[in-house]
């Protein structure tokens, strides 16, 4: 039985647009491989009164005649009609849905999916599809139209900031967003994987909270045997994703992918003059390209605490990518089962710890809830200088700034004198260099917890793996 993990949100509001009294323009957006058509397709399953997927790379003939083809299995009809443009196929859309008699409490349901795939360059679909909402679809109070795909750059052009026929038209923009970790629990004690939470960490930090990632997982295998399989094998499902989910996501994928690259370099993350540098690109070319990327996930913002907007730092939070740049992009081995014979290397060592830091950045509500804080307003930043950087600063009301240390370790981990010596300098020198006069918290995140001893002292706060599943 088809069920749905987490997205209550996205449930309520997808509701709440059924039962409203007016006619409805619902855009649901997000990443490519994150659920968004199993999301509409289960929860109006048998609801439709049409639906149509839009084709990869066919042209505008092709097109239509899979529309016209849609349209005449929804309708019933025998006889299937030759569009020659949008506005012959979204004219015979409207007959179809006036032939259908109003139902108190019912709506006429349409879902239009794939939709940036329908308009290629020469197509006429995007004006066609205006007038036919301008013209009737908006002025009909038991239509929901829902339109979705995965190349949301496509998606806020065309659709939620278009400035022609279709401005301010959107009803509902809803962005899917990846699992978080309790969610990504539940996905794979559906699956049948009855891991401990070490191992389900360990399996976000690789594929993060992506639903498609997450369901190819096989639950009586190990998550290193897994990993293997995925993008170690000969033809492994995800070493052949990278290309496949860039170029279906953005245009020009080039540009994109040249921006991930230099923040996967840089784990700790680039200024704009820093991208603008590394990757030759400026002015509007990249304010779009890193306005996407965050919109579709692949991206954070942090403002530097003590700093500006203009000084914020752009990292790279897609633990897909950042796997695939760090493993497997320039990995020619033959050797099939890598990672296993490779556990104990430097080079995953490293990975774990910084995919760990990303994971606690991204897990933000659930720190404050473990802290206490969750009912205190709060500023979440980072900050670096010179000769030292806080990955994480949380700038609380009531005068507290906590300074975040995340640690991945398999024990609980311990604090040498050496270490606690080097974080009271730390925080000396973030008091020096910021002007800081609140009270400094020396907070640690990590998997276990910090083992009790005669350094540990220089802890105020922690918070463990467990409770980051909140």
């Amino acid at each position: 039985m088809r069920k749905i993990i987490g997205r209550q949100n996205e449930i309520s509001e997808l509701q709440r647009c059924y039962n409203s009294p007016r006619a409805e323009f619902v855009v649901v957006s997000g990443r490519r491989r994150i659920g968004k058509t199993y999301l509409v397709n289960t929860l109006y399953e048998g609801q439709f009164v049409f639906s149509y997927v839009g084709g990869h790379n066919l042209s505008q003939k092709l097109q239509l005649r899979k529309f016209s083809k849609a349209l005449s299995e929804y309708s019933r009809s025998k006889t299937q009609v030759e569009f020659k443009d949008w506005y012959d196929a979204f004219d015979a859309l409207q007959d179809y849905l006036k032939s259908i008699p109003a139902t108190e409490g019912k709506r006429r349901l349409i879902f239009i999916d794939e939709m940036p795939w329908i308009d290629n360059k020469k197509s006429d679909f995007v004006s066609a599809l205006e007038y036919f909402w301008n013209s009737w679809g908006a002025m009909q109070d038991d239509i929901m139209f829902i339109a979705s795909g995965s190349a949301t750059s496509w998606l806020n052009d065309k659709l939620t900031e278009n400035q022609g026929g279709l401005h301010a038209r959107i009803t509902k923009q809803i962005v899917l967003q990846p699992f978080c970790l309790k969610e990504t629990e539940e996905y794979l004690e559906y699956l049948g994987a009855s891991w401990d939470r070490y191992q389900i960490v360990q399996t976000y930090m690789a594929l993060g909270g992506v639903p498609f990632y997450l369901s190819l997982i096989n639950p009586s295998i190990s998550f290193a045997q897994n990993i293997d399989a995925l993008f170690f094998e000969r033809n492994a499902t995800l070493r052949l994703e990278f290309d496949e989910l860039y170029y279906a996501l953005f245009s020009p994928a080039d540009k994109y992918v040249d921006v991930v690259k230099a923040l996967a370099e840089k784990r700790k993350g680039l200024s704009r003059n820093e991208l603008m540098k590394a990757t030759g690109m400026q002015g509007s070319t990249l304010t779009r390209i890193l306005s996407n990327l965050e919109k579709s996930d692949f991206i954070v913002c942090y403002q530097q605490y003590g700093h500006s907007l203009r000084d914020s730092i752009y990292k790279l939070t897609d633990f897909y990518t950042l796997f695939y740049f760090k493993f497997v992009e320039n990995n020619n081995s033959k050797d099939f089962s890598w990672w296993q014979n490779n556990l104990q290397s430097s080079a995953i060592k490293s990975w774990q710890g910084f995919s760990f830091e990303l994971v606690c950045l991204l897990h933000l509500d659930q720190i404050k809830k473990a802290l206490g804080i969750a009912g205190i307003s709060t500023s979440a930043s980072g900050w670096r200088s010179d000769n030292a950087q806080i990955d994480l600063v949380i700038d609380r009301a009531d005068r507290i700034v906590n300074l975040c240390e995340m640690k991945f370790s398999v024990e609980p981990f311990e604090i040498t004198k050496d270490y606690a010596d080097k974080l009271r300098e730390r925080m000396s020198i973030f008091r020096v260099r910021t002007k800081c006069k609140l009270t400094l918290s020396n907070t640690f995140i990590t998997t276990y917890g910090v083992r009790m001893g005669k350094n540990s002292a220089v802890v105020n706060a922690q918070v463990t793996m467990d409770e980051l599943f909140g």
